[in-house]
């Protein structure tokens, strides 16, 4: 286990790694540009008890859940496109309905629940937005450099400043998920918490999850192969 590799390359090798870094509250999706040392420094935690836990990993038996590594890009494309861009379309209404609810009904008791829907509302119109540029200009031409033995320069230059703007929204919209949780004390619902209460934080904290995944599988392997493949066309 090399402490200076990055938090976004280590799960990039074994995404089961994930759990880990979400038990000590490391972000390895919008934050897994920096080292574990790095990581592990800003949150106060010792580097070697986060790498035993993940050499202990490493000593199990089991497989990674999915090799993504293994995946050819059009199909880590697909992957995202109809599980994670998918979920997102599917939850935001959902969400947004009940966040609205429990804003209106508990609002004046505790205030924070207004802000939730405020932050959670600019995160899902930003997320709408992102993955319309995502599948319309982004993933398509990730495709076709797959296809191709020679690059063509696309309108937008190169992939580098497409993945500029898109992680750089990635960032944003991890902010407002973090905001999010520090408001709820990390979907926590008060015992005088009504059902739909209960849901939407349940709600939220399944968001959250997913959002982490997702974005870890955009900038940490997708996005990297992407400008790697792009480099090799130029240079070819």
């Amino acid at each position: 286990m090399n402490s200076n590799q990055t938090v976004g390359q280590i799960v990039a090798e074994d995404f089961r790694k994930a759990a880990i870094f979400k038990h000590y509250g490391i972000d390895f999706c919008c934050g897994g540009g920096r080292t574990l040392v790095e990581s592990c420094q800003s949150k106060g935690i010792d580097p070697q008890e986060v790498v035993a836990a993940l050499e202990e990993l490493e000593q199990s038996a089991f497989a990674p859940e999915a090799e993504y590594n293994e995946w050819s890009l059009s199909f880590l494309v697909d992957y995202i496109t109809n599980k994670y861009h998918h979920y997102i379309q599917r939850t935001a209404n959902p969400i947004t309905e009940f966040a609205v609810k429990v804003a209106r009904v508990h609002g004046q008791r505790h205030p924070e629940l207004i802000e939730v829907l405020q932050s959670w509302n600019e995160l899902r119109e930003e997320l709408l937005q992102h993955m319309v540029k995502e599948e319309q200009i982004l993933f398509p031409y990730i495709k076709t450099l797959e296809r191709k033995t020679e690059w063509q320069q696309p309108g937008f230059g190169s992939i580098e400043n497409p993945l500029v703007v898109m992680e750089a929204e990635h960032e944003n919209a991890g902010a407002l998920m973090q905001h999010i949780s520090d408001l709820t004390n990390q979907y926590q619902a008060p015992e005088e918490a009504c059902t739909t209460y209960r849901v939407l934080f349940s709600m939220l904290k399944e968001f959250e999850e997913k959002l982490h995944e997702h974005v870890h599988l955009e900038n940490n392997i997708l996005f990297v192969k992407g400008a790697n493949l792009e480099k090799e066309l130029v240079g070819a």
